[in-house]
This record gives structure tokens, sequence and C-alpha cells, in this order.
């Protein structure tokens, strides 16, 4: 009677975790990154200001075309532990779930095409990804599938979704995962890519990225995200490239208001106008605008790196009353971006519909330190508009006073312990690795395998004196480096299935 009743209460907290009537979801994606960039751009999982968050998603694992999960960069999540890292900001923020997200617009979509479309690579992904969620604690699985039925899929990738997200749906109900997934805005897309009923049947959240709808590719210049219609749109398909419309799309098309969160840009799009002395809306642009130093990609800039610019001096402001949006330039430099007028509207919006929360991509561009001012401006206009709503004036997610940790390796692979390994090489999920608990000191290879007897090959190896504690060996050169870790909660590893298992069905002798 006990196990049935633990089992009923797993499904019916993942049937009802989202189900509050109220937009109260702040999902803080995380661009892992980051910890690569220069000065002030450098944002590590320590920085994540994670008491604005009710839930932060990693980004971004990839997959393989078994289905199997795949590390990008074992030198971030492993060497550095940069998964041990985010989730650890859970033991101070006790509120706090923490995702992986899968995909992004560099993996592209071909190989999550073919995994759809056939039963036994869905039935990997999805074990793939459950051992990867027990493995490093993380709370729920993100899937950014960019974009079903487009770039390089198939007709089929519509209904194949609805599938995977129908099965992944049945497997996590067991387990009380949270399943999510991020998707397009535009209607044009909705119709190729998603079966929105089935999305927001299966979905805890539905992402909406409700951004990108106006860059340099249109030859004018436009807001990254508009509310509503500028001056300048007067064709309905050009109407259409809003907030508004997005929304109201996924909700004519089937969609729970309490399943969307309403994506909100922590960043701007840039362009470079042909005359600079024409800079209002729809003026006429020669190309993207210029890179910025941390982001460093034309055409996108952070918001720390616009209000930088911005406080350089000589940039001129102006709030757009059509579309609830800023646009700033300077020169022939051009850009379209959000402040916290902007985000505050949206927030309300948001509300006024209903929505089930809002998302913001991505917290690593935010100003967290307060250097262009106030801190963490736009969070804390999101935070304080969600808590009109309640009164609720708690402003720390339930905030856990922590001692001081220990010092963090650094990205570039300066701290001491480590110093002389290196690797960028992607892993399968089935060489997933436990989410230590113990102290910095069990993560270290120095000693532990006697100098790499035990890694003789790339992947994990179980410590043959110890059942729950196993090695990640990273190829280093000819050699391989040995990464300790310790399966948690009184688990041991299971070299049949590669992670961390129950004590009764691993047979430590073997």
């Amino acid at each position: 009677m006990i196990r049935k009743l633990v089992f009923l209460f797993v499904l019916l907290s993942a049937s009802t975790y989202f189900a509050d009537a109220k937009t109260e979801r702040v999902i803080c994606y995380y661009g892992s990154w980051a910890s690569y960039r220069p000065g002030n751009g450098q944002f590590t999982p320590e920085d994540i200001p994670a008491g604005y968050c009710t839930h932060l998603i990693y980004t971004f694992l990839g997959i393989d075309t078994s289905g199997n999960l795949k590390i990008l960069d074992s030198n971030l999540e492993i060497r550095l532990r940069g998964l041990e890292r985010f989730n650890a900001l859970k033991q101070k923020y006790p509120k706090l779930k923490t995702l992986i997200a899968v995909g992004g617009w560099n993996e592209g979509s071909a190989k999550y095409s073919v995994v759809a479309a056939d039963s036994r690579k869905r039935a990997t992904l999805i074990k793939s990804a459950i051992n990867f969620l027990e493995t490093y604690g993380f709370d729920g699985f993100d899937i950014d599938w960019e974009y079903p039925g487009q770039r390089d899929g198939s007709w089929s990738d519509k209904a194949n979704f609805a599938i995977l997200l129908k099965e992944f749906r049945q497997a996590f109900d067991k387990k009380g995962f949270i399943l999510t997934a991020a998707v397009a805005a535009a209607a044009g897309s909705v119709d190729i890519s998603y079966d929105v009923p089935a999305l927001s049947k299966y979905l805890d959240s539905i992402n909406v990225m409700a951004y990108d709808l106006h860059a340099s590719y249109d030859g004018v210049t436009g807001a990254n995200a508009p509310l509503y219609p500028s001056s300048v749109d007067r064709t309905p398909s050009a109407k259409s490239l809003t907030v508004d419309a997005s929304i109201r799309g996924w909700i004519d098309r089937g969609a729970d208001p309490q399943k969307i969160s309403l994506g909100l840009p922590m960043y701007g799009k840039t362009f470079t106008l042909v005359n600079p002395n024409s800079r209002s809306v729809g003026s006429i642009v020669s190309s993207a605008g210029i890179a910025g130093p941390y982001t460093q990609e034309s055409g996108t800039l952070g918001y720390l790196e616009i209000c930088e610019k911005q406080k350089e001096g000589g940039w001129s402001i102006v709030w757009d009353e059509n579309t609830k949006t800023p646009y700033t330039y300077k020169g022939n430099q051009w850009i379209g971006y959000d402040n916290e007028d902007s985000i505050r509207a949206k927030v309300e919006y948001a509300k006024s519909l209903n929505l089930g929360g809002v998302m913001i991509w991505s917290v690593e561009t935010i100003d967290a330190k307060g250097i262009c001012g106030k801190k963490i401006p736009l969070l804390s206009t999101i935070r304080e508009v969600l808590n009109e709503q309640s009164g609720n004036d708690d402003d720390d997610n339930n905030e856990k006073p922590l001692p001081e940790p220990a010092p963090n390796p650094k990205p570039d692979g300066s701290d001491e312990s480590d110093k002389d390994s290196s690797s960028n090489e992607s892993k399968p999920s089935n060489e997933s690795k436990e989410d230590s608990k113990e102290s910095e000191s069990s993560n270290e290879s120095e000693g532990d395998d006697d100098n790499g007897r035990l890694c003789n090959r790339s992947g994990l190896v179980r410590d043959p004196k110890d059942c729950s504690v196993f090695y990640s060996c990273v190829p280093n050169g000819g050699d391989f480096i040995p990464f300790r870790f310790v399966c948690s909660n009184g688990l041991v590893f299971d070299k049949n299935v590669n992670s961390c298992n129950y004590r009764h069905l691993v047979d430590c002798g073997k």
C-alpha cells in the first residue's frame, strides 16, 4: 500500500507541478559557454542569480543518430565540473528546479528527425535522458529541437515529435521528472513543426521563443521582440511577427495558457544603417551590426554589452510606443532590444492572458553585477511585476546561507589540480557521470588510479575497491585523465548500464 501511495504521489506531482492558475514560473536558460567569455562577459554557474528563477536550464547536450545523449564540452561539463556546480545552486535555493536542455540551433534538425522516427531510437533517447538526470541530479529535461519538419527534417517530424513527447511523458511520470520544450513563435513555423494540443498535453511548460522576430535579414531595422506591430508593419504577414500574435496563435491552436511560458530576450538585434541619419524603425540597413566583445556574434548583443555601450555615451535611446520596446543608435549602429520598461510590459501582458510564466534567454547576458548601475535590472523587473499579483515580498527563492565554497577551477584550466589536462571531446550520455555531493577533493584525478592504470580507454570505469566510486576517463594526448565521482544516496555504479543504480541490482564483485 505504501508503494502505491508513493507512486500515486509521484504521478500527481508531475501532473500538477505547474497547475496553479497564476503567472509565476520564471524559467532561466543558461548558456554554459559564457564561462569562456572574456572580461565582464565571463559568466560561470556561481554568477547565476538563481533566486530570481524558479527553474534553471543548462544548455546544451547533443545526441547521436542512435538516440544517445552526448556531452558537447567535456572540458567544461566534466573537467571543470560545470554540471555539478550548476546543480549545487539548489543547496542555496531549495525551491529551485534544474533542467538540462538538449539541442539548440547548432545541433540542427536532421539527427532529431531520424531519432523521432524510430521507436527503438526514441526509447534509447528516453532511457539516456533518465540516466543522465538521475546521475547528475537534475529535476527535468528540456527539448530544444530547432525545428521539426525544417532544416533537413522530414514532413513526418510533426507527428513523430508528438509521439516522442508522449513516450517521454509516460516514462517521466514514473519518476516525477519535469518535461519542457523550447518552441518556435511564428505561426508559419508552428504549423509546420508542432501538434499543439499534443504538446500542451505532454509538456509541463511550452517555452515560446518569442524573439528573433526581426533581424538584419529583413533589410530594415526592427524590434527583436515587438509586443505589437510597428508603424511600418502593414501587411498581415508583417503584423503576425509580434509577441502578441505568436502567443495568441499558440492559444488558438489549442495550447493551455497555463502551459505557456513567454520567452523574454536578454539581448538585442543589431543593424548597420545605410544612412546614419535615417534611424527610425523600418530604416534601410546594409548588414548586421558590429559584434560585441563578449557574445562575439555580428547582429546580436547581450544586454550587458548594450548597456556598457550606452554607459560610454553618445547613444540615443528611443521608446517605440507601437511595439512597446526601445531602440538605441549611434552613428551607423542601430539596436532593437528590451529594457526594464519593455520587460514590464511583456510580463504584464503574460499576466493578462493568465500564462503560466515567463522564460528568459538567457541569464548569462544580463548585468548581474551592476556594472551599468542597478544590479540585475531585467530579472528584478520580472520579479517585481509577478509579485504584484501575490503580494509576495520573498526575494530570495527561499535562499539558505551557505559556508564559503572552495575555489572553483577556472575555464582556462588554470586550477592547480588539473592544470595539465584538457579535453573538448563530445561524449555519449551512457558515459554520464555522477553529480558528487562530496567535497571538491572527491573529484580530483591525481593519484586516485595510480597514474591512469584504471583508465586504458575512454569512458567510465568502476573502482575495483569501492563500487560506489567510478572514474570518467578523458583522453589527453596518448594518455587518459581520470576524474573521480561518487554515487549519491547509497547507490553504486552499475557497469551494465554505465550509471549509478540500486545496490541490490548490482553485483559489485564483477
